[in-house]
């Protein structure tokens, strides 16, 4: 039977990053999961407070030749109402940054994490799924599909919506779901995208293209299920057109490469991320749609804080109220993420006129003033970084 400090269960981008760091702190980790075969296609983009927790961890290096600059961001609406916003473009100059993020195949990520675990000296990695989770007030322990028990003193679950740790501390959750579907693809396309990031906003949701390395993207195009579903049978041809037309041609020829993937969109919130020697990331403890690229920078988050707490006296024993304090330091940033994802997601499908009016009316604002969008980038990359310069903006007077 082994013993060690932390056991994190689920070895996807989160549960890796989350094994390294806390490693990387001074604690022992043990990383339960299976090996996957199954190649990912997706791509996933990361903000600047995430690139920089990469930086800390000496990981970023290793991927950034495989990662293409998220310079500018911008919002196009592609409705076809009477009330429409004006285009409203987020420039990281502006902010003093030369991006605001990176965008990267997941197939770059997952490599220098799998390197990162191989040869950090505190992790213990098993390739093996957990079958039994049992957390009590003086310990852990999980059993594994290969008879193996581990013996820790704290647990992370990564495990993802559907989580065995979750369920094993007693936490329940809430879930919903949206009249959508996602559809998940890589295109090359004949002009460069100028590392600019275009979200259209259409009746159905979000369709927003990410540069990728060379003249290449990745795309999220939120739809109704019906036309999901008839679109991923149209030919690469068929669908490079629609894609193209749906772009209004900004890159030129659009070429959809294979690997389209499509998925019906839900939320999730657990009703507490952490209790007692039980802490819960990534999809364990939130899900939400595909917008803002706000999913795995979550994540990260959860993962900055947890690390935090536990490098703080690693010599020292973990204490046994590491969940709830987690939990406390977690709750806001989730709970306003989760809630203003749904409520963008949810705007460009009502259909009642003071919510158009009020979405378009707050584009508007964004577009004409400078520092209130300042403000608004910053906290798009980092809660709470905008608000530290309002004090700054306010004249020498009612500063003093």
């Amino acid at each position: 039977m082994k013993h060690v400090d932390v056991t994190v269960v689920g070895g996807g981008l989160a549960g890796m990053i989350a094994a390294i760091a806390i490693a990387r702190g001074g604690r022992q980790v043990t990383l339960a999961a299976p090996s996957s075969s199954k190649p990912d296609g997706r791509t996933t983009a990361l903000m600047d407070q995430s690139i920089r927790f990469l930086e800390r961890l000496a990981i970023w290096d290793k991927i950034l030749p495989n990662a293409a600059a998220l310079s500018t961001m911008q919002i196009v609406d592609g409705t076809k109402r009477l009330l429409r916003a004006p285009t409203v473009a987020f420039r990281a100059a502006e902010i003093g940054l030369e991006a605001f993020g990176y965008n990267m195949p997941n197939t770059a990520l997952i490599g220098a994490l799998d390197d990162a675990v191989r040869s950090e000296g505190n992790i213990a990695r098993i390739d093996a799924a957990a079958t039994s989770v049992d957390i009590r007030d003086r310990g852990v322990t999980v059993t594994l599909d290969n008879s193996e028990t581990i013996e820790s003193s704290f647990i992370v679950g990564s495990d993802g919506r559907h989580s065995m740790v979750r369920e094993s501390a007693g936490i329940g959750l809430k879930t919903w779901s949206y009249p959508q579907s996602a559809m998940v693809l890589n295109f090359a396309h004949s002009s460069p995208h100028q590392n600019v990031s275009t979200e259209f906003h259409t009746e159905s949701g979000p369709f927003t293209q990410v540069p990728l390395p060379g003249n290449r993207s990745s795309l999220v195009w939120v739809q109704r299920p019906e036309e999901a579903a008839v679109n991923a049978t149209k030919s690469m041809e068929e669908l490079g057109r629609l894609v193209e037309d749906r772009m209004q041609s900004l890159l030129g020829k659009v070429t959809v490469e294979p690997g389209v993937q499509v998925w019906p969109l839900s939320g999730m919130t657990a009703q507490r991320f952490g209790k007692g020697r039980a802490a819960l990331i990534g999809e364990a403890a939130h899900v939400f749609p595909p917008i803002g690229a706000q999913g795995l920078n979550l994540s990260l988050r959860d993962v900055m804080v947890l690390t935090e707490i536990l490098s703080d006296h690693p010599q020292e024993p973990i204490r046994a109220s590491v969940g709830d304090s987690f939990d406390r330091k977690r709750r806001v940033d989730i709970i306003s993420r989760t809630a203003s994802v749904d409520m963008l997601n949810r705007s460009l499908l009502s259909d009642f006129l003071p919510v158009q009016v009020l979405r378009a009316a707050g584009l508007h604002v964004l577009s004409a003033l400078p520092p209130l969008r300042n403000i608004v980038m910053r906290e798009g990359i980092e809660p709470g970084r905008g608000f530290k310069i309002m004090p700054s903006m306010l004249p020498d007077k009612l500063r003093r």
